[in-house]
């Protein structure tokens, strides 16, 4: 005898039922009209892309695209991947449709589902969706501002409260790589002291061992030397001016010296934004603080002309929607009121079935709310639905009120029934709602 299948969802996906899609719903026209405000303009791009876009323009040595990312081999033999970020995806649509002749600055925002091979974890998914903003053909320390300013914007609209902003510069390829030699000289003595990942990247990336967050790691980290400290002219002002800008705006920054991101296209400015929580603990002491990342992005001047691009100057970010969805629950969010119907349509047999499914339709035209049980012929069943949603009126229609042209339309509270003529009964109903 066959097993029986139970099918799930797969290792690290997840539906979103409809008791949570007003969450996502909200954070969707929040992000609109931020959007709209700071003129930026919607993109999509194809959810697979050539999977080499991601090598060269997420960086061979990242986590995402080592261990993170999923191929297929097309029949034709083509390498594709499921897009594992946005901002690869835009660059090359920014470069294959001559967005460069546009006036710039060219700003664009996206949001949808991204794919990585990750160990799930709470707030982490295989299949997940981000918030993306992207600004192209400015090299002004101000749009990484405003898009720093845009983010903190859209989680003060949501509700978030204790928001802290970290930034920081990576230099670019004049002064990083001096400072990876002097960071390697530190990192080799140090070496066992170190997880196996980082001892790679001393190797391959040693600026990947800052955003490494083991605890042995960070220990290692807390006393290397500062990029901060051996940046070029040109970055050290850049990141001046930002922090000019951050105080003007009254933004909660913080200066964090070992701020890296895991992306290699980065240069200059990097952020994150991170919620703090306040949580209750059981051992003495009682309360510890809980810093929760949300954002996280920077300037990548680089990255268009390494993807085959001119030399254009680009700044971004990308917000993780299901981790802020998680946190909006904890947050208590009140869920969203369900539409109230006033009127029920009771129906009796199968041609006033047939006849409903026209009047419904003339109900929604007149933007009229109507609750009905078109699978029920009970009347008495009908009747205590109708009931049990306290609406004012049902309307009732019956095999004789089809062939006569008329409805009978019953007020709840007190029972009185009288009869309509069908065709003038949705502007008859309408009518009485208003009064």
């Amino acid at each position: 005898m066959s097993k029986k299948v139970k099918f799930q969802t797969p290792t690290g996906m997840h539906d979103i039922l409809p008791e949570d899609q007003f969450l996502y719903e909200k954070i969707w026209r929040v992000v609109d009209d931020v959007a709209a405000f700071y003129g930026f303009g919607k993109i999509e791009t194809p959810l697979v892309e050539d999977a080499a876009l991601f090598e060269k323009g997420t960086g061979g040595t990242t986590d995402i695209v080592e261990k993170q990312m999923y191929t297929l081999k097309t029949r034709g033999g083509d390498m594709l991947a499921l897009r594992p970020e946005f901002t690869p995806g835009i660059v090359r649509s920014y470069i294959q449709h001559g967005m460069i002749a546009l006036p710039q600055p060219v700003k664009l925002y996206a949001y949808g589902p991204l794919f990585r091979y990750e160990h799930p974890q709470a707030g982490r998914f295989r299949q997940f969706r981000q918030v993306d903003f992207e600004v192209f053909g400015e090299q002004s320390a101000a749009l990484d501002a405003q898009i720093i300013q845009i983010f903190y914007v859209i989680l003060k609209e949501l509700k978030f409260s204790h928001l802290i902003i970290e930034v920081n510069s990576i230099g670019d390829n004049q002064c990083r790589p001096y400072y990876k030699k002097l960071l390697s000289g530190y990192l080799r003595p140090r070496q066992n002291s170190l997880c196996a990942d980082c001892r790679r990247r001393i190797r391959e990336n040693p600026l990947r061992t800052l955003d490494c967050k083991e605890e042995k790691c960070q220990r290692v980290r807390s006393q290397a030397p500062q990029l901060i400290d051996h940046l070029c002219e040109e970055c050290k002002n850049h990141f001046k001016s930002l922090l000019e800008f951050l105080d003007e705006t009254d933004l909660p920054y913080h200066l964090d010296p070992y701020l890296v991101r895991g992306l290699d296209y980065y240069t200059k400015t990097v952020f994150e934004i991170f919620s703090e929580q306040t949580m209750k603990t059981t051992g003495e002491g009682g309360e510890v603080v809980q810093r929760n990342a949300l954002v996280g992005g920077g300037r990548y001047d680089g990255l268009v002309h390494l993807l085959g691009g001119k030399d254009v100057p680009a700044s971004g970010a990308a917000a993780g929607v299901e981790r802020i969805v998680s946190f909006l629950k904890e947050m208590e969010f009140a869920a969203a009121p369900a539409p109230v119907a006033r009127i029920f349509l009771a129906q009796l047999g199968d041609l006033s079935k047939k006849k409903s499914l026209r009047l419904l339709e003339e109900f929604r035209k007149a933007k009229i709310q109507i609750a009905e049980s078109l699978g029920r012929d009970s009347l008495r069943t009908q009747l205590a639905r109708a009931d049990k949603l306290e609406v004012e009126y049902t309307a009732i229609l019956g095999q004789k009120e089809v062939l006569d042209g008329t409805i009978v339309l019953r007020k709840m509270d007190t029972g009185e029934q009288e009869t309509l003529k069908l065709e003038k009964v949705v502007e008859e109903i309408k009518e009485r709602l208003r009064k």
